[in-house]
């Protein structure tokens, strides 16, 4: 019989007069956690050591912290606007603050990116876990109880934006593997998910409905999508067939991805690939409109493919279906966006658990003939030369976010006849020491092996990897690599006695320039190329501010950068909406050295981005 409760404190006392004071708690990765009911629980525990809470649990997601002077004058007055009042996971906060008591154990499988490097607790608890196999590793862990936030619509429940592990949770205990407590809270933002994410009262051990939101779902904001990610997002567009199955990911080259999609169904990206000054291979030659639509199965719902859903792209039905997805975490206006669909438009995005999204498993037949000609778009950090992909952590051992399901759609694409699985990355990135190149000779961390090496993606075109020898597949990515590194990459190659010494880069890849790629694509900018292709929450000045904080942020590396923008603030010709940034930052009328030298620098940063 279900329980029915109004407050987080009366949930904890009921579960802690049920279950016990040994608490093993299954809570959903991201948006699903209920952070009142959680923190309620961590507060107990910190205060009765005789109550032991274990938590198992991945993307513990958490608002920005200000560091710099800029960050704080930046975020600090739109943090609501922006992230909404989302509040802080108390144990986060302990886990960062390094006091957490001992009677309390957090174990992730997956990060938010970059968010957790140095922090030794978190770092240490890392599970290193394929998506698919993250149910196997709860299990083994014997959770007594589970937590989540779900949907409500008249009597009826969905587990809405995480169905990715706890649909297989729930059938685990109907079926008798498993046993546990579970505790569902509604949230009256959430998209009610018809279909496969539907549950009822009677699913629920406890049902808690507070007065009001429990708080604000978190928001993501989206970045600027730079030329960079564009240009990556046109190559990666010439993959995708027509009548095929999609996959993308989160982030700005989801977001360019899916926007150069729709300039293809818009007979609009022809004009752009007429001046373009990079090889292009005749084998991906995709550019016409998608008469028979695709199919989307992905673990993450995102807002580039709920776009193309909204824009007909997304159509082609696997059993009244367009869109079988895991999870989703995303912007405000994304949310708001799925509970406006009307509902036989919305029952056509089903969530699933990943063991649909992510394997072939089960019903394998039926997955093989669905997901015909399927791409699988995602991220890397730096690939090497070898074909090894560097997705997940640094060579030193710090994980930057996790594998997720990265490795799963590899296997898929290798799986799945026709299929290709695609990796996306800059050619270079600014570090602490300069200007380094994401494609390296080697590197001490792997993500994804050399001999998954299928198709590479960077702003200077498309390596095809599948197959080849290793020599083919340096040659092939020496051709995409930076015009600035090429030659000490190929030196590399060549002393390892992996390329032949006659082997010469071809004339034409030894243009691969930020000017060439700027001369390509900055004509198309304003009409074709937006810097927020699907809105953003950032105001104009904001916007307007974003690049100029970047090069600031990039200056204040090297001493000699920053004090030309400082110079280029002092001397250099004023330009629009200069003051009202100043402003925006409390800069207009800086007090003491300190900040009389941050606003020429600024100055100097909105002109250099103007």
């Amino acid at each position: 019989m279900t329980r029915h409760l109004d407050t987080e404190a009366a949930a904890v006392d009921w579960l802690l007069a049920t279950v016990g004071r040994d608490l093993r708690v299954a809570l959903p990765l991201g948006l699903g956690k209920p952070v009142g009911l959680i923190n309620e629980l961590t507060r107990r525990a910190c205060a009765d050591p005789t109550i032991r809470l274990e938590i198992f649990t991945a993307l513990t997601l958490e608002r920005p912290r200000p560091s710099s002077d800029m960050e704080k004058r930046f975020l600090g007055p739109a943090l609501d606007r922006l992230f909404g009042a989302y509040p802080q996971i108390d144990y986060a906060r302990l886990l960062r603050e390094d006091r957490l008591p001992e009677n309390i154990r957090v174990t992730e499988f997956f990060l938010q990116a970059s968010n957790w490097l140095g922090v030794a607790p978190v770092q240490q608890a890392y599970v290193a876990a394929n998506y698919t196999h993250a149910f196997d590793l709860l299990l083994a862990q014997r959770p007594n109880v589970a937590l989540q936030l779900v949907a409500a619509e008249g009597d009826a429940l969905s587990l809405s934006c995480n169905t990715d592990i706890s649909s297989d949770l729930l059938a685990a205990r109907r079926g008798g593997a498993a046993d546990f407590t579970f505790v569902a809270q509604v949230h009256p933002d959430l998209p009610f998910m018809p279909g496969p994410a539907e549950i009822t009262p009677a699913d629920c051990d406890g049902l808690l409905r507070t007065d009001g939101k429990p708080h604000d779902l978190f928001s993501l904001v989206k970045r600027p999508v730079g030329l960079e990610e564009h240009a990556m997002a046109l190559h990666a567009s010439r993959l995708i067939p027509d009548g095929g199955t999609l996959q993308i990911g989160i982030g700005e080259i989801g977001d360019a991805l899916a926007h150069a999609l729709l300039l293809r169904e818009r007979a609009q990206i022809a004009p752009i690939w007429q001046n373009c000054p990079f090889a292009q291979s005749p084998a991906f030659a995709e550019t016409g409109r998608f008469e028979a639509g695709l199919y989307a199965v992905t673990e993450m719902l995102v807002d580039g493919l709920l776009a193309l859903f909204e824009a007909g792209i997304v159509r082609r039905e696997v059993d009244g279906t367009a869109i079988h997805a895991g999870f989703f975490v995303d912007s405000r206006d994304f949310y708001a966006r799925l509970r406006a669909l009307p509902p036989a438009q919305r029952a056509k995005i089903a969530m699933v658990p990943v063991s649909f999204t992510n394997a072939l498993y089960g019903d394998e037949a039926a997955k093989r003939a669905a997901r015909c000609h399927a791409r699988f778009v995602n991220s890397a950090m730096m690939v090497t030369l070898l074909g090894a992909a560097v997705s997940d952590g640094r060579d030193d051992g710090q994980v930057v976010s996790g594998v997720g399901g990265q490795f799963n759609f590899f296997e898929q694409a290798f799986a799945l006849d026709g299929a290709r699985c695609i990796l996306t990355l800059p050619a270079t990135r600014e570090g602490s020491a300069g200007l380094n190149s994401n494609l390296r000779w080697n590197y001490g961390n792997t993500t994804i092996p050399r001999h998954y090496r299928d198709v590479v993606v960077t702003e200077y075109g498309i390596a095809d990897l599948r197959g080849k020898s290793d020599a083919e597949t340096i040659a092939a990515l020496l051709q995409i690599a930076d015009s600035r590194f090429q030659g000490e990459l190929e030196d590399a190659a060549k002393s390892a006695g992996k390329l032949p010494a006659s082997w010469r880069l071809p004339e034409t890849a030894r243009r691969n320039t930020p000017e060439a790629l700027q001369a390509w694509l900055s004509p198309h900018r304003d009409e074709l190329l937006p810097s927020f292709p699907f809105g953003t929450d950032f105001t104009e000045i904001e916007r307007r501010l974003l690049p100029a904080l970047g090069k600031l942020r990039s200056a204040l590396k090297r001493k000699p950068e920053l004090l030309k923008l400082v110079l280029g603030g002092w001397f250099g010709h004023p330009v629009a909406q200069e003051d009202e940034a100043l402003e925006r930052l409390d800069l207009t009328h800086p007090a003491g050295i300190r900040e009389r030298l941050s606003a020429r620098a600024l100055r100097g940063a909105l002109r250099k981005t103007a």
